[in-house]
Formats: C-alpha cells, structure tokens, sequence
C-alpha cells in the first residue's frame, strides 16, 4: 500500500532546513501520522566578516542531498521512487535577512536569526512600535541597514526569509506563511497580515530620519515583503526550474501544489499539536525556543518574549533563545571521541543514550556544577557573544552524572528565565509538548525539561522528524481547509492515535533546577566577564 501511495504522488513532502541539517520527510497524504520516508544532509553556518551567514550555494546542494537521501530511502524501505506529490511544504529557520534587487541578486550575504548586530535598530523599533522587536527579526536587519546607510540599500526590491527565498525559487510565487510572517514584521492576528499601523509607522520613521540614513526605493516598507497566507491556502506549484532544482536527476514532474512557506516554529507548533490557546511547544536544536499559544493580549512589553503567530495566524508567545544543544552536542562528540581512542567506538546514538542516562544519576541541581551553552550572543541573558563555560567551585561534586545533567540544564537555562516572564503574566498551559533530536532518547530531557518549567512535557513518536513532518503535515491539510480548522486537523486527523509519552515534573527535580537556576543567573556576570575578557 505504502508503495503504490509514493508511486502514484498521493504522498505530501516537507522539507525544512534547520540550523545544523537539512531535513526531508514524506508522509501519506492521507494519513500524515504515517512517515514513508526521510532524507538528510548535516551543513553548518559561517561567521564571516563579523556575521553568521549559510552561502546559497550550500541550500541548494544541501537541498538535493536531503531530497536524493529520502528518495533512496523511499526506494530501500518500499521499493518504489516518488516522481509527484499530492503537495510539497517547504520549512526553515526564521527571521534574518535576504534582501534582493530587481533582477533577483542577492545583495549582501545572508545573514541568519543568530546574528546580533541589530540592537540599536531593534531598540528604536521597539520604543515606535509599543512590542517588542528581537534583534533577530527582519524588520530589525532591514532597519538596520538603513540607519547604518548601506550601500545595497537603495537598490533592494524584496526582503524575505530563508524558506520564503526556497518556496519562491522552486514556484516563483513571492508569499510567506502568517508564522514565518509574523518574524518579519508584527502582525495583526485580527486580519492575518502585517500590522498596517505599524507599518505606517514604520514609513514615518525612516522619512522622519532623512537623507542621513539610507534611502528605502519604495513608498512603503510593505512593498518590499512577502505576501502573507494562512495555513490551507494554496501557494502555488512546483516549476519546471524549480523541478529541476530540488532534483537534478530529472524524474520530479512539475505542477506540484505547495503549502505557504512556513518557519520552524510554526512547523514545530503543529508537530507538537500545540496550535490551540493554552497549549505550547519546545523546539530544540542549535537554537532552543518555547511557543505558548495565548488566551489573550500581554500586559506588558518583555524583552524576553516574541508575539509571534501560529500558521493560522492566533497570537502566540515566543521564548527564543539563540543557544540550544549545540554545546551539548561537542561534549558528546568528545566522549564519542574518547570511546574511538580507547578501541571502544560507539555510534553518536549510543554516546547520547549513555551520557543522558548517566545524567540520571546526578544530583538534582547538578552538584552545584554550571553550564553556560552561549556560543553566540544571547539578547535574554543580556550576552552580545557567547563564550560557552563549565564553572565549578571547590565543593561542587565534580562527577560525570552531575556534569551531563549541568549540560542538560544549561540547554534549558536561558529559555527558563524566559518563561518565568510567562508565569509572571499569568499566562497557563494545559500541555507543552517537545521535539527536536536531544529528545529521541526516552524520558530524560523529557524528563529536566518538565523539572525546569514545572510543568507536564509530552514528546511523540514524530518528534525527532520535527518541522520537515510538520511541514508535510501542513501540505497534506490543503485540500481540507474548507472542512476543519488546523487545530481539529491536527487533533482528529494526525493525533488522534499518536504515541505520546508524558512526564510529569518530579518535584525533587523541580526543586533541583530551581536552584540551579538561581545559581545560573548569578552566574551569568562570569559569562559577561568571560566575554569582555576572552
């Protein structure tokens, strides 16, 4: 059966390009709980010339890597290669800038969500428009540039995101989902489309600035973004140049519907079902990030919190946090390491396995240990550059159970100081669920996690796949946007017999991060020095 749906395109691909892999997944259009196959290619970013960039030429090789890695998986695992689809979604990282002329040339390098170079821009912004804008954010590089006057400035005719570039490349179409929209501009969740006072106030910013800042070639910042879509609206079809693009090979036929574009933390809200109020999700990969979906309006600005939007477009609470398991991940390669010199080597699956269930072990605030995972700025915890630390005192108890469980912590340190920014408002969740690669091993930072929020965290069985199969997801709901909300989609379509396990805070857990935290935050002015210093 599985066969004859890939062989007859009634299949839906997602693709989603994450920070440290490229990921591709294909589902049963219609039973998109069913993964047919996957595909991957592992690519990491640049910092060159003082910022974090990926160069295109790497999307587009990495790109068909992925796609031919899940073709040959389709072909091992059911005998049969996709030549169509029901419909393709494209995912990515959000925010950051690619700005383009006329002719479609990229002006400047790309420059990602993890770069901090934004700050006096994201500062005015905040103050003209009343919310807080990141350093992250479009609208913040866009800003940027002008008041630094840079010299593509004059010459830029579109300003989009990484999927937004992808999905136009492979349809021609210029659209951007309202979740990946909402980390370009804010948006007005009553309307689903950019804030048009805000938008005018914006206009009225950089006219009041003058010639000394650079001169935008348009009447209104609106012109230069991306037209924004609500999940279930077509977006238009695969191109023959685009075909040929994704698959070099020649077999993918073009007139392949597409979902709109999306970024990963809408894609990570719908593998996770969190599109409904009081529902929220933690992503974790080289970035770490929650989403809550809101009851109602904030009371007050957070430097902490993005208001972002679900893929249908409903108000959602953002912590983001630019460091995630990335440090992590160079302990584990150590050891990994170790075991290969000692004549004992071990697939980087059983390195994790090993050191998470060690962490078990550890005392419940990591012995008095600490774990700064800040390779790059980190805006909520005040951190223009990251400098990644291991910080003990002479009767901290210095074993590997308490090191492992101080790195786990640290991967959730900043993203809970952030959501205690959330209780404070008295915001409330009936379930946050989790997804990302540090998760596949059963019940441990499953497990930390619900400690350091204090609440229950349900990971499923997709959750390794992530936002390349909430992606899928997102292409498979097309045709049935006119019968049932994203929300009862996801709920009666793709849930309804998920295998979803949860794990309820352990109150001597709760109590241990609780500590650690406090440790953690007084902690951070050695990260400040260490930066400053090193």
């Amino acid at each position: 059966m599985s066969a004859e749906a890939i062989r007859t395109g009634r299949t839906t691909l997602g693709i989603e390009l994450g920070s440290t892999r490229i990921k591709a997944c294909l589902v049963d259009a219609d039973d998109p709980a069913n993964v047919l196959a996957v595909g991957s290619h592992a690519w990491e970013n640049r910092y060159e010339s003082g910022l974090w960039t990926y160069s295109l030429e790497d999307v587009w090789s990495g790109l068909q890597a992925a796609y031919a890695d899940l073709v040959s998986d389709a072909q091992q695992r059911h005998g049969a290669a996709p030549e169509t689809f029901a419909a393709i979604g494209v995912s990515a990282m959000m925010h950051g800038y690619l700005a383009f002329d006329e002719a479609g040339t990229l002006l400047v390098p790309f420059r990602t969500w993890r770069n901090t170079n934004t700050g006096p821009a994201a500062a005015e912004l905040t103050d003209a428009f009343g919310v807080n804008i990141p350093l992250r954010w479009s609208i913040a590089h866009l800003h940027q540039a002008v008041v630094d006057a840079e010299p593509h400035v004059p010459d830029i005719r579109f300003v989009t995101t990484l999927a937004g570039y992808v999905h136009q490349r492979l349809t021609g179409e210029r659209v951007l989902g309202v979740g990946d929209a909402s980390g370009m501009f804010p948006i007005d969740s009553a309307t689903s489309d950019y804030d048009a006072a805000m938008l005018a106030r914006y206009d009225a910013l950089r006219q009041a600035q003058g010639p000394a800042a650079g001169t935008l070639p348009v009447a209104s910042v609106a012109e230069l973004l991306p037209r924004v879509l609500v999940a279930g609206t077509p977006a238009g079809a695969l191109t023959a140049e685009g075909a040929a693009l994704l698959d070099p090979s020649g077999t993918l036929r073009p007139g392949i519907p597409f979902c709109a574009p999306e970024g990963d933390a809408g894609t990570g809200m719908v593998a996770t079902n969190a599109v409904a109020p009081r529902t929220g999700n933690v992503s974790a990969g080289t970035s770490i990030f929650a989403m809550v979906v809101l009851e109602r309006p904030l009371e007050r600005v957070h430097h902490e919190l993005d208001l972002v939007t679900t893929p249908s477009g409903d108000a959602v609470a953002m912590v983001h946090c630019n460091n995630g398991a990335s440090e992590l991940a160079a302990w584990a390669g150590m050891f990994a390491r170790f075991a290969a010199a000692s004549g004992t080597p071990l697939t980087d699956d059983a390195v994790y396995e090993t050191l998470f269930r060690e962490a078990l072990g550890g005392e419940a605030d990591a012995g008095g240990l600490l774990a700064y995972n800040h390779l790059a700025g980190e805006p909520i915890a005040g951190l223009t550059e990251g400098r990644p630390l291991f910080v003990r005192t002479p009767d901290s108890r210095f074993t590997l159970a308490n090191a492992m469980r101080a790195q786990l912590y640290g991967v959730f340190g900043t993203l809970a100081l952030g959501m205690r920014v959330l209780d404070d408002e008295g915001v409330r969740l009936d379930r946050m669920f989790a997804h990302g690669g540090m998760f596949r091993t059963a019940g441990v930072a499953q497990r930390f996690l619900a400690g350091a929020l204090g609440a229950p965290v349900s990971v499923g069985d997709t959750a390794s796949e992530g936002g390349a199969w909430g992606i899928a997801v997102l292409a498979a709901y097309l045709p049935h946007t006119g019968d049932l909300s994203l929300a009862a989609y996801l709920e009666h379509r793709v849930f309804a017999n998920a295998a979803i396990a949860t794990a309820d805070p352990d109150a001597a857990d709760v109590a241990g991060f609780a500590a650690y935290l406090d440790r953690y935050r007084v902690g951070l002015a050695v990260e400040a020095a260490a930066v400053t210093a090193l």
